[in-house]
Order: C-alpha cells, then structure tokens, then sequence
C-alpha cells in the first residue's frame, strides 16, 4: 500500500466491458474505520468498482490491494475478510431469517454457528421475527436481514451497494445507527448512495460520474474544495426569477430546493455583480450561505459526460 493505514489503496484502476470504459484509471484511499462514501448517478461505475475491490471482478488495468491483500492475485482472500451487500436482495425468499442466517454461516464455515447466528438476531433486532419468511419481509426488514448475513463472519471492511434503497426514512436512520457503531468499533465502510442526507453522514466522499472520479476528500471540505459560493432566494415566481438567472455571468447553476432557489457559481465576486439587480426587488430575500454536498454534486455532474452516449457525427 502506499498508505499503510489505508484498508484500500488502488491505482489507476480500468474496466471496460466491450468498447465502453465503465471504470476509467480510478484512484482511492479508505483509511481504517472511516466510512467512507461513493456519491454519483446510475450507470456511473460505482457497482463495477465495488466488485473489482471485493474480488469479484478482475480489473483491466490498474492495481493496489485490499485489507493488504493484492486485488489482481488474492482476490480469493478478499473475499473471505469482507461483507458485500448488494443493490438487490440476494438471500433466499422461500427460506427463513434463521434459515438464511444458518445457511450462510455453513457457508463461510463459522464455527459454532448456531451461537453465532442467535448473536446475530440478537444484535441486528432480528429475533422476534427468525421464523418469518425472509420473502415475506419489508424493505427494511430485508435491509437488516442482509446486513446480519454480512457481519456474521466479523469482516474487517464492508461494501454497501445502494444499501437503502427503497426503504422507509426511519429504517434509514435505524441502519445508519448501526453503520455508524460499526465504524467506532473499528470496520471500514464503503457504501454508495444517492442521498445527501446519508452522503453528510460519511466521513469522506468520491464522486463519481460515468467512470471517473470527479474529486474526494473528508465530507466537510469538499464543496470548499470545489469552491462553490452560492445564495439562497425566496419569495414568488421562483420559476420566472430561474430563467432571468440562467446564462448570466458567473450564474454557474440555478436549482429549485423545497421553497427556495440556490444560485451558485465559482467566482463570488461575478455572481453577485450579476445578482445585484434581482437584490433590489424587495419581494426576495436573498441570502448568503455556503454550498452543500447537493449543489456541489449538481455542479460537477453539469461538466460530466455520460461514457454511453453516442458520440455526434460531424
């Protein structure tokens, strides 16, 4: 590793399935115990990624370990030391909780399973309904049931993949209670999201837009680092002031948030400049504040070009 801290470490990591690069020379470092958070649209390589890290999938290009293990000649390894829950529910519907539990304890070969699984119940909520078919559950019964089958052998680092998607906010928050105790306990976590709400609750962020990573660092600095400034507008006919915004010199971005309008660009001094007239209409008030992981995230997929479009025929 170049960090001996690091739990991943990969460089210039490629993936390309027929003439498409899915994944395009991709660089990560995830400290130990940090959660660490892959934030980009559909179709943007964080799946593909994930599996190349897990010792799924065999990278074209690239290298770097994980958990100390080479991700191009040990992925066998990596498989044993890691939880991966994926985007779709993958455990068996016609078995039970226990069943499910039992069944994937067998298969990573834990000794003294059954106190395993009972603990396993236990701490994830699960006891109460372990003879429930697992087909029959919720979405985020589902989500807890799937989370308890990845920690049942103790992995050192777990990979997320959409892991609450499709769920209830308060099954939400109840997973990420439980992230977050895994976390100070010590396990890294990799997840992927398209929630700004659980985004803030990483301690680190890569965004990731059709193969490449646009930038990363702790949760916090990055729209410091992107160097957004932006204001808030309320008042009436938002959709009417929108427009007049659009296009003007350093109006970088205008977006719709609940009852308010953000106006955002990267010079401060131009944005004002050209938002000074629309400041006088006394139905608006405009207010200065700092940019959000959101507007940081819609700026920099407004520069980002989808790997599968077409390219134009001149």
């Amino acid at each position: 590793m170049s960090d001996a801290s690091a739990v991943i470490s990969v460089n210039g990591l490629v993936k390309k399935f027929d003439d498409k690069t899915v994944v395009d020379n991709f660089d990560i470092e995830v400290p130990k115990g940090a959660i660490y958070g892959f934030l980009g649209p559909n179709g943007s390589g964080k799946t593909t990624t994930i599996r190349m890290l897990c010792g799924l999938l065999t990278p074209d290009g690239g290298s770097g370990t994980c958990l100390g293990y080479d991700i191009l000649q040990q992925s066998d390894q990596i498989k044993e030391h890691v939880g991966y829950m994926t985007q779709k529910f993958s455990l068996y519907e016609d078995l039970t909780i226990r069943e499910n539990l039992d069944f994937m304890a067998r298969m990573y070969r834990i000794p003294a399973r059954r106190q395993v699984v009972d603990e396993a119940l236990e701490n994830l909520g699960l006891a109460d309904r372990s003879n429930q078919l697992a087909g029959q559950l919720s979405g985020g019964w589902k989500q807890r049931l799937a989370l308890a089958a990845c920690l049942l052998h103790q992995p050192a680092l777990l990979l997320l993949d959409e892991p609450t998607a499709g769920v209830d906010p308060k099954a939400r928050r109840d997973f990420w209670d439980e992230i977050r105790r895994l976390s100070d306990a010590g396990v890294t976590v990799l997840v992927s999201t398209h929630y700004m709400d659980e985004a803030i609750q990483c301690d680190n962020i890569a965004y990731i837009a059709y193969g490449k990573k646009l930038i990363d660092g702790p949760a916090k600095a990055i729209p410091a680092m992107v160097g957004l400034h932006t204001w808030r507008v309320e008042g009436p006919e938002l959709a009417s002031l929108s427009a007049a915004l659009k296009g003007l010199d350093g109006v970088e971005q205008v977006a719709r948030f609940g009852s308010a309008l953000h106006v955002s660009g990267t010079d401060a001094g131009k944005l004002k400049k050209s938002a000074e007239p629309f400041m006088k209409d006394k139905r608006y008030q405009w207010t200065s504040q700092p940019a959000g992981l959101e507007e940081v995230f819609i700026h920099l997929m407004s520069g980002s070009t989808d790997n599968f479009t077409a390219p134009k025929v001149a």
